[in-house]
């Protein structure tokens, strides 16, 4: 910004010198120099971020279209000129249309020719433009945790995936920590990343807008979502508080694994292996292979073997799932007693 700034003024002091130096020039003429010299140089920065967004194709088709156009025109005048009378009004109304008509159709239909025939890749855009609740903003720790890898390759998930620079710069802080265990948890963060963007069926834009009045990054996700009328992708239970608290829509992948886990009903038998002892005294806890929590009444003898269990009970948390069990021979041991007396 200051470059251009720099230029612009450059520009303005440039037109005012040349103003100066006419030789009809006087009184406030320096002036109109420098408003022109000012505006002139404003449109060649225009010109700049034009050519900067468009791609190689629409260059090179512009710039052939638009000779093609001015060599049209000159070719028009010189048989005009040659077959009218050059003084008529109407012979230099037609060469006014004439020389701003087919430079203008020129770089126009070579434009699009050039961009049907070089598309170019497919562009990292920062255009915000678009509102779409088919955008979802990916949060650091969903990145990190995998899992969205391997959600994206069943291709349940439709729409796009919208990376702010923020949320890369934090996973590489994160792969650049001292710390081992940050330090891998980053560089996985990336390898998913650069996993799914790969992925033919996936779009993956990274964004450049900031906030850099917000402080907090879970927080600029937030304002990021609201502006572009998505969703925000997460497995943070305090970022989906947050986000839903000011009516951001947010996709937990927690709550999706939770949903697809098999249903357990109080009185099944199941086989689980013990693994470990529980925290309350004689417990066993086991895990199913979804990773979901079994804890066995009166297992902690029973550890090291796979034994079958009868649910008892079911607790549902925004956290997880827990089964709690008992051993199948105490439960069939009761039943036979309560049978005899």
């Amino acid at each position: 910004m200051v470059s251009r700034a720099i230029f612009i003024l450059l520009s303005a002091l440039a037109g005012m010198a040349l103003f100066l130096r006419a030789e009809d020039a006087s009184g406030a003429f320096w002036l109109y120099g420098f408003g022109i010299g000012a505006v002139t140089g404003g449109l060649i920065i225009l010109g700049e971020y034009a050519l900067r967004t468009c791609s190689f194709g629409i260059i090179v088709g512009g710039t052939a279209g638009l000779a093609g156009g001015l060599l049209m025109t000159g070719l028009v005048e010189w048989v005009g000129g040659e077959i009218f009378d050059v003084e008529t009004f109407l012979f230099h109304i037609g060469g006014l249309v004439f020389l701003l008509g087919f430079p203008y159709l020129g770089l126009v239909l070579g434009a699009r020719f050039g961009q049907e025939r070089f598309p170019g890749p497919k562009q990292r855009t920062t255009d915000l433009s678009w509102s779409s609740s088919s955008l979802k903003v990916l949060d650091t720790s969903l990145i990190i945790d995998g899992r969205i890898a391997d959600l994206c390759e069943t291709g349940f998930v439709e729409g796009t995936f919208l990376v702010p620079h923020f949320i890369l710069n934090e996973l590489q802080h994160i792969a650049d920590s001292s710390d081992s265990l940050k330090r891998a948890r980053g560089r996985r963060g990336l390898d998913v990343l650069n996993k799914i963007q790969k992925m033919a069926d996936v779009d993956v834009r990274i964004v450049d807008e900031d906030f850099p009045s917000v402080k907090e990054v879970d927080a600029k996700l937030v304002v990021l979502a609201k502006q572009v009328g998505g969703s925000i992708m997460t497995n943070d239970l305090n970022l989906n508080k947050v986000a839903e608290l000011q009516g951001v829509r947010v996709l937990n992948i927690n709550k999706l694994c939770n949903a697809l886990r098999p249903v357990v009903l109080p009185g099944e038998t199941i086989r689980v292996f013990v693994l470990k002892e529980g925290k309350e005294a004689g417990q066993g806890v086991a895990y199913l292979d979804d990773g979901t929590m079994i804890v066995v009444d009166n297992a902690r003898r029973c550890i090291g073997r796979n034994v079958d269990v009868v649910v008892t009970s079911v607790l549902q948390t925004t956290a997880g799932r827990m089964i709690f069990t008992r051993l199948k021979e105490e439960t069939e041991r009761e039943e036979l007693q309560v049978a005899r007396g």
